[in-house]
């Protein structure tokens, strides 16, 4: 039992569990509204596992690591069409989505990285969550230099250690909510580089690029510390454009005070997969992406948090299915590129993205 201990500690302590806050970055912390009874709540009270679901997390663990799986990945390698992002015209407003929720963003002529996961696993544990194949066509040699990292909460599937790392040297800046940025800090980036904030505070770090921390309903921590840093959404608004990213969360009204506030987007880069009516709070049904691409007035919508984990039991493909189906009729472009595939930001632009998923089986 002791040597089983043991070898638990030391499993814990390899460098990409990080550490949580600590000395000025945890008394700033504690100073936040937000941050209550020794971790971070959401706006409203929500629970991250419903017990109205009859489910607890054993038994929902239990299911998704024992259960059918013949239906959460696809049978086939993920179809996708590599852009080379070196060669793009920096000039133009542009997304490539690498999947799950890894944005390429290129915006008045900065070059923005989102939540980058380029690892064949989103787990400290090699069997756990594999990339679908064909998914994973970057890699950071293909990143050119990255203006601005963006870090939404520090999940595996979301934060990931050895894509950070193998970035580091192209790095120029990062962004991230409270507390968030002690991880960087404890892989060796310098404190100046990480401009970290509360919900509703801007970041300005060109004067033609505010970058704005967003409220959103969901949870956070690596390990057994439960919410020791913030999660969010972020704003990235330009004097030509302005583009939404939800970050993960359930939905709420938050997205109606985010839409008064900004006055709509160009585009929403909206949660859409890896859901349960067992976490409904804490992760949005496709309806409700749809929903939150209205409240927040975006003029185009592209799904995020599919098409490379299979982190709930819903069919792969359903969240794009159902994601079309609730976005008939609706005010909006819902633009579907596959992996690799550059989209252009503003309806000036022409898209004519097929439903891939239904060429796959």
């Amino acid at each position: 039992m002791g040597m089983l201990a043991g070898g638990g500690a030391l499993f814990t302590r390899r460098p990409e569990f990080g550490r949580v806050p600590r000395r000025e970055r945890l008394v700033r912390i504690q100073a936040s509204p937000h941050y209550v009874n020794g971790q971070f709540q959401n706006l409203v009270p929500v629970q991250v596992m419903s017990e109205d679901s009859g489910e607890n997390r054993l038994v929902a663990t239990a299911k998704f690591l024992f259960g059918d799986k013949s239906e959460l990945s696809p049978k086939q390698p993920m179809l996708s069409s590599k852009t080379n992002l070196k060669a793009l015209d920096a000039t133009r407003d542009a997304v490539v989505w690498m999947g799950h929720s890894s944005f390429f963003l290129q915006l008045g002529g900065k070059r923005i990285l989102i939540d980058p996961v380029f690892s064949p696993y989103a787990s400290p544990i090699f069997f756990i969550n594999k990339a679908f194949p064909g998914s994973n066509i970057y890699t950071a040699e293909d990143m050119p230099d990255v203006d601005i990292l963006a870090i939404s909460h520090d999940h595996w599937d979301h934060l990931d250690y050895p894509t950070v790392m193998a970035l580091k040297s192209k790095i120029k800046q990062i962004v991230c909510p409270l507390g968030v940025g002690e991880y960087f800090e404890a892989w060796g980036f310098e404190p100046q580089m990480i401009h970290e904030e509360d919900w509703d505070a801007e970041i300005k770090l060109a004067e033609d690029l505010s970058i704005h921390i967003l409220p959103s309903q969901h949870f956070s921590g690596r390990f057994l510390t439960p919410n020791p840093t913030l999660w969010c959404g972020f704003a990235f608004v330009t004097p030509e454009r302005k583009v939404y990213y939800s970050g993960d969360g359930g939905y709420g009204e938050h997205f109606k005070a985010i839409g008064r506030k900004f006055g709509g987007f160009d585009l929403m880069l909206g949660e859409n997969g890896q859901y349960n009516m067992a976490w409904h709070a804490i992760h949005m049904l496709p309806e409700e992406t749809a929903k939150a691409a209205m409240d927040v007035g975006a003029k185009m919508l592209l799904p995020a948090h599919g098409g490379k984990f299979a982190l709930a039991r819903h069919p792969w493909q359903e969240p794009y299915r159902e994601l079309a189906r609730a976005s008939h009729g609706i005010d909006y472009e819902l633009i579907t590129p596959e992996i690799g595939e550059v989209a252009y930001i503003g309806r000036e632009q022409l898209h004519e993205f097929d439903a891939w998923w239904e060429r796959m089986e």
